[in-house]
């Protein structure tokens, strides 16, 4: 089996150092299997978001949602977002609480998403 890694974004690193280290653990606990559930494209276990071409899936694990997309090393982890801000951005875009078909069709989602990359460059 290839090298598989599990890339977070600077934002994604700032996240997760927030959550207490005990669910910091789950959390990166649950990426164990990651490798072997990517492999079967169609897999239940994850949202999927998609918007120009590009696909998001979507990590449910307890009350936080892990936004990540494959990449040729393994994934970028984009955002760990708990379900509780989601509810809050949902509410403060005016949207019905159907979170990924919701989210998918938000312009300001996903400009959350890519704002670590605009502020890296």
């Amino acid at each position: 089996m290839s090298l598989f890694q599990i890339i977070f974004n600077p934002t994604s690193a700032g996240e997760l150092a927030k959550i207490p280290k005990e669910l910091q653990l789950f959390i990166l606990g649950e990426f164990r299997g990651l490798p072997h559930e990517l492999l079967h494209a169609e897999t239940e276990r994850f949202g999927r978001l998609e918007r120009a071409g590009r696909t998001l899936q979507r990590f449910r694990l307890g009350d936080y949602r892990v936004y990540f997309e494959r990449h040729d090393l393994g994934v970028v982890v984009h955002r760990i977002l708990s379900k509780n801000s989601l509810k809050d951005f949902l509410f403060r875009s005016s949207l019905p609480l159907g979170e990924d078909e919701a989210l998918q069709g938000n312009p300001k989602f996903w400009e959350m998403i890519e704002s670590p990359k605009k502020s890296s460059s």
